[in-house]
């Protein structure tokens, strides 16, 4: 008899999942995480390197049979390479946390929507083989410490995708596990593109595993095998991460959509909280940033690691939006003087403007024992802010809206929405695309698919408002 491996489990469980998985309360929050996703999508159109990115993308495709976000048409792995750019470049996309690194579900979005297109696949099974992808993602980084080891979360990304793909495309469980095998091996990336000096890359990154998790899956579906060998074999994760991997298959629930967290601000997780709690203060004390002396951020270790001048590095001069979207000083500073962290602040313009400079350089952070010991089930935070006239204030959240213990709603999510896309699509394709979502189980989802091709791939007006 044949040895089954962990892969060829996860191979099972991948085709076995249906729609009676996917139910209630985890259905319609995917939904909402997905109208999440194509707001920062369209939100980013306008970003810096986009452009860049589009150029790149229109050079290398073939056969075009997916729909880039913005208009025009390119080859399944190009569109899975720009629009998963596009939903990761605002950093305001879902997050999964965990002890020892965390994910952002998001990023299969770009993939699994240009392989459903690809083959013409309706809503519903879209929305089923992004669950899948959530699922084998959570599950992985729920166990294993990808990020205290080093290395980054692309490795379960590449396995998410190529479950998701596998799906859409009806491989059998061992096609299947060839495809996560395939692209798990050889999309072992590094923590270090979140370390100081934090570049472009931090955000392309995940684009690229997942372009090549499509690209992978589709040599799987002619054949080409995986190592199989991936988890338990010699040299394989197990003997990597020196632990067990139980990715739990006989549990058929897809629900890890329930567990994920949504963002308010252009910033990592670990600051979605801290800038809520800023701008608490700012607004109940009618504070701006010439009245702020002195800031004091006490965060959980993860925040300082990430983005305070811990273990990633130095946060003392943010100069790129990539440097400032990872940086707690820059993210306070910003949220005092704009009383907004949108777009707009994560502009090189504004990033290097004098005031801001120079509020970021009273800002101190430090980690807190006891906000650690919370953490990944509250991501919370104490803020204390000293004035000139020596007024002092200090306030804690224990969390945010937008955390799994305050679900950002679908209603809010629509708001999100519209304040993203507002000055890339009038407002009645902004309906439309909302509508589409609601309805995606009923629709194909190259309706979906054409309405955001139909958004302009640049701003037509400004946004009426900072924040939703």
């Amino acid at each position: 008899m044949a040895h089954t491996y962990v892969v060829d489990d996860l191979g099972g469980f991948v085709v076995a999942a249906g729609q009676a998985d996917l139910a209630g309360r985890s259905r319609a929050m995917l939904k909402r995480n997905v109208l999440d996703s194509i707001a920062c999508a369209i939100g980013a159109l306008d970003g810096e390197l986009i452009a860049a990115i589009r150029e790149h993308t229109e050079q290398f495709s073939s056969r075009p049979t997916a729909t880039l976000v913005g208009g025009g048409r390119a080859s399944v792995d190009q569109a899975a390479f720009f629009n998963a750019v596009l939903v990761r470049y605002p950093d305001l996309l879902d997050t999964y946390l965990t002890v020892g690194g965390l994910c952002h579900p998001a990023d299969n979005f770009g993939a699994i929507l240009a392989v459903a297109e690809h083959i013409d696949a309706s809503g519903a099974d879209f929305l089923l083989a992004l669950a899948v992808a959530y699922e084998v993602q959570c599950r992985f980084s729920a166990q294993v410490p990808v990020m205290a080891r080093g290395l980054n979360h692309a490795l379960q990304l590449a396995m998410s995708v190529a479950a998701g793909s596998a799906k859409l495309l009806g491989l059998d469980a061992e096609r299947t596990a060839d495809s996560i095998a395939t692209s798990a091996a050889d999309n072992i990336s590094l923590a270090t593109v979140h370390a100081e000096p934090v570049s472009n890359w931090k955000g392309i990154s995940p684009a690229i595993t997942g372009m090549r998790a499509v690209y992978t899956t589709m040599l799987a579906s002619r054949g080409v095998t995986g190592p199989k060998s991936l988890f338990e074999g010699p040299h394989g994760l197990v003997q990597l991460f020196d632990q067990q991997i139980d990715f739990h298959t006989a549990e058929r629930g897809l629900t890890a959509v329930e567990q994920t967290y949504l963002k308010q601000y252009c910033s990592l997780i670990h600051g979605q909280a801290i800038i809520d709690t800023v701008l608490a203060i700012r607004d109940a004390n009618n504070l701006r940033g010439a009245d702020v002396e002195r800031v004091t951020l006490e965060v959980f270790q993860g925040a300082y690691d990430f983005a305070g001048g811990g273990a990633y590095g130095d946060k003392s001069r943010p100069w790129t939006k990539e440097q400032a979207d990872y940086n707690l000083k820059y993210l306070s500073a910003v949220a005092l003087l704009d009383g907004a962290v949108g777009p707009e602040q994560l502009e090189t313009e504004r990033v290097r403007r004098a005031d801001v400079q120079d509020v970021l350089t009273r800002v101190d952070v430090t980690p807190a024992a006891d906000l650690t010991a919370d953490y990944p089930q509250r991501t919370a935070a104490r803020v204390h802010v000293v004035t000139r006239d020596g007024r002092e204030f200090s306030r804690e959240e224990s969390d945010y809206e937008g955390s799994p213990t305050r679900p950002l709603s679908w209603e809010r999510v629509v708001e999100k929405f519209h304040w993203l896309a507002e000055p890339f699509c009038a407002e009645g394709l902004r309906s439309e695309i909302i509508a589409a979502v609601d309805r995606l189980d009923e629709i194909t989802i190259g309706e979906l698919a054409g309405l955001l091709g139909a958004v302009s791939p640049s701003a037509q007006c400004p946004r009426s408002r900072p924040r939703f």
